[in-house]
């Protein structure tokens, strides 16, 4: 909060205005004779209304706020809407001085007071004229918008001091003046900026405040499915490759001092090619430096406020995150926490736990905390083998019993609707192993063979749920290349068995008929897949695993995988593309079952589609 402010308790000059003062007009007004109170309407509104002009009225009005009942809203509103943010320091001292006055002795007036402030957290809006159509957004050029924002920040501290309870009137207004997401980068970066000033001095909002900020960002995430971003990307690429190649042919003459190695970098290099991605990379950043910012005092981690900020952090996750299909990049704010502390990634690791082996939480959460616990292992760099060896116990002994309870039941049949969060887990545990197999038999390989081989992996791929039947085949696929590697268990019988029963709908198209079916019938996705914003990706990068291509070896090993995916293109990373739906299909032409043996390529978890002979 402000210190001890002058200007509000200091005693206001003495101003007489068109023959008496501003309590002798309102006295005039309360009688019927408004003929001077419209004149001081008119003057207040005038645009032109100088510095001085503003000081002298502000003085009286201080003195006189005992009259500004609730029967002289209107005149209130016009001294709320005073150009008074762009004044001399002496106009913005005086009127924060009005605004503590008016608060304390008038709170009716509270609500029209925290709107006027928080319409100022944008910058000032400009029109310009285009092709006889007015376009207004906000003024990027205004030097003193930073500034400004300060000066915004002290009035409602102000108010707050002088009225407890403006937390709870200011919230709504928040969320009301929230802009829409096709606001400039520019109006939504500094609103969002200012709404996370608010909690450094409103703390009590700070849950309220993310949970606002976490659902626009969701809302501009899902908008932007990272296969049109990334076809934003190759589009752009290809225009400026296009831009270059024509510009190198008529500027010939001047590339000797390109080839000095003096490089311009472009200043669009950052930029995502699709405007509503650039917005959510722009946002993106500004909560991770909040987050670092929180966290870190004097450039030193502190526990205390990292904690409460953790699990405000989480209750947003559960709230939002979790039921939120599919998001790509708004869920590794708590990717980032985590990294800050293995205590809090082995929190993270025990709450998405409970929350998948807790029965009576709906299905699909608990299969997407099985996603989460699978993908953060992962991916997680900074999340140690001995942890990743204790969340695997975990998983792999609740699998252990669900098939004790199961697999010799009425239900004991592979049914994605009944038996989800355990498909989910074991999806979890192959994708886990997938990444960490190297490391979980790095420096004794007896012993990490002996540790693999205590996970019992046939009794799970061998009960009658039949895991490897829904779980992704791109997951199927290595997992049973490495797990036939080091003789833990063989996996292609299961699989020919699967492609066997494998049910073929005929759709008849131009091409003639084609046959189809669900991929990833449990409707999964990996969430920390690579990260492709490219400006907050710098925060996450270094502690991010990347998928490494397995050796020729280990591709050798693959025997007619059920991974139906073409190798033209090999990436740096798991897998590539996006996830098909339930309504996904697998095409399928005429003669034989054989499929190519390669690493998947979809990031977000399931190969490209392709062709694969019907047997005649």
């Amino acid at each position: 909060m402000l210190g001890a402010d002058e200007f509000i308790s200091s005693p206001p000059r003495k101003t007489v205005r068109f023959g008496g003062t501003l309590t002798e007009i309102l006295l005039k007004y309360e009688k019927g004779d408004t003929t001077d109170f419209e004149l001081l309407k008119h003057q207040l509104s005038d645009p032109d209304i100088k510095d001085a002009q503003i000081i002298n009225w502000l003085h009286e009005f201080r003195a006189s706020v005992a009259y500004l009942t609730k029967e002289l809203e209107q005149l209130v509103s016009i001294l709320l809407k005073l150009p008074w943010l762009r004044r001399s320091r002496e106009v913005v001292e005086e009127y924060l001085g009005f605004l503590g006055n008016l608060v304390s002795a008038q709170t009716v007036h509270l609500r029209p007071c925290l709107r006027m402030i928080v319409s100022q957290f944008v910058p000032p809006r400009i029109t310009i004229r285009e092709d006889d159509v007015d376009i207004s957004d906000s003024d990027d050029d205004d030097e003193n918008v930073s500034e400004n924002f300060d000066t915004c920040h002290r009035a409602l501290q102000t108010v707050a001091r002088y009225v407890p309870s403006t937390p709870q009137f200011l919230m709504p207004i928040l969320v009301e003046f929230f802009p829409f997401i096709n606001k400039s980068e520019r109006t939504l970066e500094c609103y969002v900026h200012n709404l996370l000033r608010v909690t450094v001095y409103l703390p009590t909002l700070r849950l309220q405040i993310l949970e606002l900020i976490v659902e626009k960002l969701l809302k501009l995430d899902v908008s932007t499915p990272q296969q049109d971003i990334e076809d934003a990307e190759e589009t752009a690429n290809n225009c400026a490759s296009e831009e270059k190649s024509t510009e190198e042919g008529l500027f010939y003459m001047e590339e000797d001092e390109d080839r000095k190695g003096n490089k311009v970098v472009s200043p669009s290099i950052e930029r995502m090619a699709h405007p509503l991605a650039e917005r959510l990379d722009i946002l993106m950043t500004i909560l991770f430096s909040y987050i670092k910012d929180v966290c870190h005092v004097d450039g030193k981690l502190n526990i205390s406020n990292t904690k409460d900020l953790y699990r405000d952090l989480v209750s947003v996750f559960d709230k939002l995150i979790l039921p939120t299909h599919a998001s790509c990049h708004v869920q590794y704010f708590m990717f980032y926490i985590c990294s800050f502390k293995l205590g809090l990634a082995e929190a993270f690791l025990d709450h998405l736990w409970k929350k998948l082996q807790d029965p009576n939480n709906p299905s699909v959460i608990r299969q997407t905390a099985g996603s989460y616990i699978g993908s953060f292992l992962a991916r997680a760099k900074f999340i140690p083998i001995v942890t990743v060896k204790a969340c695997l116990d975990l998983l792999v002994n609740w699998l252990h019993k669900y098939i004790d309870n199961q697999d010799t039941g009425a239900n004991a049949y592979c049914d994605v609707a009944l038996h989800g969060p355990f498909y989910s887990t074991c999806q979890a545990v192959f994708y886990t192993l997938i990444f960490r197999h190297k490391q979980l038999l790095d420096g004794n390989l007896r012993k990490g063979l002996a540790y693999l081989q205590s996970l019992n992996f046939e009794r799970i791929v061998m009960c009658q749920l039949n895991p490897l039947k829904i779980c992704i085949p791109s997951v199927v696929n290595l997992f049973a290349a490495i797990t036939r590697k080091y003789q833990l268990v063989f996996c292609y019988t299961i699989i020919e068995r699967n492609n066997r029963q494998f049910i073929p709908v005929v759709r008849s198209g131009t091409g003639g008929d084609l046959v189809q079916t669900c991929t990833n019938p449990l409707d999964s996705f990996f969430p920390f897949d690579p990260y492709i914003l490219k400006r907050s990706k710098k925060t996450i990068d270094p502690m991010y695993q990347f998928w490494e291509e397995l050796s020729a070896e280990d591709l050798e090993n693959l025997k007619k995988p059920i991974k139906k995916g073409t190798s033209e293109d090999e990436d740096d990373d798991f897998l590539k593309g996006e996830t098909p739906q339930n309504d996904g299909v697998v095409e399928i032409a005429p003669n034989s079952y054989e499929s190519n043996t390669r690493s998947p390529v979809s990031s977000i978890g399931s190969p490209a589609d392709c062709y694969v002979p019907y047997p005649l």
